[in-house]
C-alpha cells in the first residue's frame, strides 16, 4: 500500500568540490564505471549519503546504459539496479540517485501522492522517451501529471553542444523544441527545452532547469570537454 505525502521532497545535485578522487577525476566523482579508484568513489557515495543525512544503503543507483527502461522501486536494492536509466518509488526515505556529465538529470515528485521519480536522459534515451515512460511509472504508483514538479538538472546547454546536422534533425523529430545553434554558429542540441516541451505536453507543467552549462561550467564534470573525467549525482527523496 503507498504511502501518502507527507515528508518534504528533497532535491540535490553535486558538484565536482569536496570529495577523495584524484587527477581526472577530482575530486568528488560519484561514478563507479570511469575508470576511477573503487576506494575514492566508495569514499565519496559515503560522503554523499552523510550529508544527504541518510543511511548510503538507502540510496538507490543505477548501471545506467542511455536506454528508456524504468525501474520500480520498494527498498533498498543493496547493489546498482541493472541495466535501467529511471527509477521511480513511492516509499519515503529511499533516495534515487541519477549520474550525469552532459546528459540531462531528471527528478521528478508529486508530493500529494507520495510518488518521486528520476531518470537520465541523454540523447538516445531522451529520443527514445524515457521521460515519458518515467511519468507513465510514477503514474502507475499513484501520482497525477498535472501535480508532477520537476527539475531538470545541469546538463550540455545548446549554445555549447555541437551535433551533425542530421542527428540535430533526429532529435528535433522525437523531441520539437530541442534545435539550437551554437555559440560558433553550428548545429546544436538543447535537450531540456525539448525535454520542457515534451513534459507540458504530457500534462507537467511545472518544471525548473538548473540554468548551469556542463560543458561550460568547469565546477562540473563534462565528458564532453574532458573525455575521461568522472560524473555527478542528482538525487531526489522523500523525507
Amino acid at each position: 500500500m503507498a504511502s501518502h505525502g507527507t515528508g518534504r521532497v528533497r532535491r540535490v545535485v553535486t558538484d565536482r568540490r569536496g570529495g577523495a578522487s584524484t587527477g581526472d577525476f577530482d575530486s568528488f566523482n560519484l561514478g563507479d564505471h570511469v575508470g576511477d579508484a573503487p576506494a575514492a568513489v566508495a569514499a565519496n557515495r559515503a560522503r554523499l549519503a552523510r550529508r544527504l543525512g541518510l543511511p548510503a544503503t538507502d540510496v538507490v543507483w543505477m548501471d545506467q546504459v542511455h536506454g528508456t527502461r524504468i525501474a520500480r522501486v520498494h527498498r533498498a536494492t543493496g547493489g546498482p539496479v541493472p541495466a535501467t536509466d529511471g527509477l521511480a518509488t513511492d516509499r519515503p526515505g529511499l533516495a534515487l540517485a541519477v549520474l550525469t556529465a552532459d546528459c540531462v538529470p531528471v527528478l521528478a515528485a508529486d508530493s500529494e501522492a507520495g510518488v518521486i521519480g528520476a531518470a537520465h536522459a541523454g540523447r538516445v534515451g531522451a529520443v527514445g522517451g524515457i521521460v515519458p515512460n518515467l511519468i507513465g511509472a510514477m503514474t502507475s504508483l499513484g501520482a497525477r501529471a498535472d501535480r508532477i514538479t520537476v527539475l531538470l538538472g545541469p546538463a550540455a546547454a545548446g549554445e555549447h553542444y555541437e551535433l551533425p546536422a542530421d542527428m540535430v534533425d533526429e532529435v528535433e523529430a522525437a523531441l520539437p523544441g530541442s534545435r539550437a545553434r551554437t555559440i560558433d554558429g553550428t548545429p546544436g542540441v538543447d535537450l531540456r527545452k525539448g525535454l520542457t516541451r515534451q513534459l507540458h505536453g504530457l500534462g507537467v507543467t511545472r518544471v525548473d532547469s538548473d540554468p548551469r552549462c556542463t560543458i561550460a561550467d568547469e565546477s562540473l564534470f563534462s565528458y564532453r570537454r574532458q573525455g575521461r573525467t568522472g560524473r555527478q549525482a542528482s538525487v531526489i527523496w522523500r523525507e
